[in-house]
């Protein structure tokens, strides 16, 4: 209750939540614009029966499936976010180099990675409107206007809406709460939660009615929301290592602090990594024309090895996400670099000596957490896959109904973090009163 009263007694914080409320709906209604000269009647039954395309169409809100101006929404910038990231481990040294110039390297990689954002934007859009094109889907309208300068054409009105996304978005964090990026793929998220809710109501009230169906029905909901509770606890479980700081007496600050590791470090991108690299051979073959012999039997071998529903792909999966995660997590929090600036800040973990020691010790125990983490990320990830079977959900309700994997971590992730941020406004008025 002290809480809620801070923030609402807060006018200027008031204010930045009124503004990026704003810019959500702003964001919202422009999914809805269609694309010029484009046929989506048939768009929406292809992209539920691609696995990939439909991860991309629930980040953007169904954007996608109605081949809006926002089809490719925030998530080439994520992509590119996520590239410039892996490139500074000395892949580039250019770009390892302005990691570490302050703000003024920062400012450089964020350019760079808006260029490289628009450049991700306009290849997807073209390669997915080609593969519309080859796979005999009559979806785009024939007009005098030559086709490889209308597939250019319509590409860069998609290119358009994702760097209008990406303004937005940049517009949220510094006018609004929150991160603008996250904001978006959240609002993507939980538009779609209706539908499922919908979809569920149809399959077991509407069209069912009986006992065990309205029992059916309760029970998802309760393992919903059980899921989400879950799913916020372990996000806030963390291991806090302490630090004591050398040269520091009474008066001079803090002579000991803590290290905080959290169980899931790596966040939703291996599940993210994962599930896109086991669905682009899929979506490759799914882009042409099937009628051959050949074409109908390779894309049945290649279901069985990729489709992560099929036992083989699901092993996969699996090990996808478990290599993806320790690597991930390694990187964000190095050993390395930790121990060095443990040393440099004049600090050492008790029973610990710095250097080689403090090193080994931190990677012994970040070995030890992403091992629980990474068994979280699997069981998450499964969930699903596990509930579609259980419960026998087709295609487009498997798609709907999500029990799990990266939509609830990335909503839990993005709620908790702008909760923070909203706090520490509130709490930072506050002070600036007394004063």
């Amino acid at each position: 209750m002290y809480r809620i009263k801070a923030i609402f007694s807060n006018v200027q914080l008031l204010k930045r939540i009124g503004i990026t409320l704003a810019l959500l709906f702003l964001f919202r209604i422009t999914t809805w614009i269609p694309i010029p000269l484009l046929d989506t009647s048939s768009i929406t039954d292809f992209v539920a029966s691609n696995g990939f395309l439909a991860i991309l169409n629930n980040f953007t809100g169904n954007a996608l499936g109605r081949f809006s101006i926002m089809a490719m929404g925030i998530s080439p910038y994520i992509t590119a976010s996520i590239v410039i990231q892996l490139l500074q481990m000395d892949i580039v040294p250019i770009l390892k180099e302005w990691s570490e110039q302050g703000e003024a390297g920062k400012a450089k990689l964020n350019k760079t990675t808006r260029i490289l954002g628009l450049v991700l934007a306009f290849v997807q859009s073209l390669v997915l409107l080609l593969g519309l094109g080859i796979a005999g889907n009559e979806l785009i309208i024939d007009i005098l206007v030559p086709s490889p300068f209308l597939y250019i054409y319509m590409s860069l009105v998609v290119t358009a809406g994702t760097a209008f996304a990406m303004w937005l978005a940049d517009l949220i964090t510094r006018k609004g709460v929150g991160n603008g990026t996250s904001l978006l793929i959240v609002a993507g998220i939980i538009t779609s939660l209706p539908s499922m809710v919908t979809i569920l109501w149809q399959k077991y009230i509407t069209n069912g009615g009986g006992g065990w169906d309205i029992v059916i029905f309760i029970s998802i909901i309760l393992i919903y929301l059980a899921v989400l509770l879950g799913v916020t606890y372990l996000e806030l479980a963390k291991r806090k290592v302490p630090i004591q700081y050398a040269n520091r007496q009474a008066g001079q600050g803090k002579t000991e602090s803590n290290l905080p590791i959290k169980l899931n470090t790596s966040g939703v991108i291996p599940v993210i990594f994962a599930s896109t690299i086991l669905s682009i051979p899929l979506s490759i073959v799914g882009m042409f024309d099937k009628d051959t012999s050949t074409m109908t039997s390779l894309e049945s071998w290649l279901n069985q090895i990729f489709n992560y529903q099929q036992p083989i792909g699901f092993v996969l999966y699996v090990g996808l996400i478990i290599v993806f995660s320790f690597f991930y997590s390694f990187l964000m929090m190095n050993p390395e670099k930790v121990a060095d600036n443990l040393s440099k800040s004049n600090s050492y973990i008790p029973g610990v000596r710095p250097g080689m020691d403090t090193q080994n010790f931190i990677a012994k125990l970040m070995f030890k957490i992403t091992l629980l983490g990474t068994v979280y990320l699997v069981i998450l990830a499964a969930l699903p896959i596990i509930t579609s079977v259980v419960f026998g959900f087709n295609g487009t309700e498997s798609q709907a109904i999500v029990l799990g994997g990266t939509s609830l971590l990335i909503v839990v992730g993005v709620a908790m973090e702008t909760t923070n941020q909203i706090e520490t406004e509130a709490n930072n008025q506050e002070y600036k009163g007394i004063f």
